[in-house]
């Protein structure tokens, strides 16, 4: 039986691997975020080659700057090999606790819900789910080693930024925007030359 293989996808000039990433695309650009896509190739040694989907620039808040994202659908033991690979060849020390040079957060499908409360409750759920040694979604444990929700979404001066779950970090969201954001995302069409609007109604 033949692999399954996503769609690859153009969108902004760029011709991503797959919808998924062109969504992710769509939603970096909702939050004003400038980003590189698949940047550089790195090789992990072992025999281990990795190339990240996104360099973020400029995020906010907690472990702010730069930061790598990988979009994953579905994880498997080689992707989770080299992302974990690839976050602790960052750390100054491997036993310390903070931020990796090589900060990466892992994203899955675009979070579903009607509302900012479904879409956070839904990250959550990715968040803190059991994967034993697989890097978890939306997850600051491969940017500061800290197993604590990432939220990204859009803070109430306008820039993208990583929320932690926490009421304090919550609260500086702007819930319409980001929410915003999420859905144009979602509803991103790229067939027959469409392109998604991001500013304006729905």
């Amino acid at each position: 039986m033949s692999e399954i293989k996503a769609i690859q996808t153009k969108y902004k000039g760029y011709l991503f691997r797959s919808r998924l990433e062109a969504r992710w695309a769509v939603f970096f650009d909702c939050c004003g975020v400038e980003y590189e896509y698949e940047p550089e190739g790195y090789d992990l040694g072992n025999g281990l080659m990795y190339l990240p989907d996104f360099l973020l620039h400029g995020v906010d808040g907690r472990d702010g700057g730069d930061l790598y994202v990988e979009v994953k659908g579905q994880m498997t033991e080689d992707d989770a090999k080299k992302i974990n690979r690839f976050y602790e060849l960052g750390k100054e020390d491997p036993d310390a606790y903070g931020k990796s040079k090589t900060a990466i957060l892992v994203v899955g499908n675009i979070p579903s819900g009607g509302d900012i409360d479904d879409i956070l409750w839904c990250i959550e759920g990715e968040a803190y789910a059991n994967n034993g040694d697989w890097p978890n979604s939306y997850n600051f444990e491969t940017i500061d080693g800290d197993h604590f929700a990432a939220y990204p979404g859009i803070n109430k001066n306008g820039k993208f930024e990583l929320f932690g779950d926490d009421s304090n970090y919550l609260r500086d969201m702007d819930d319409a925007a980001t929410e915003k954001a999420y859905r144009i995302a979602r509803q991103a069409r790229f067939e027959h030359g469409e392109r998604p609007r991001l500013k304006g109604g729905f």
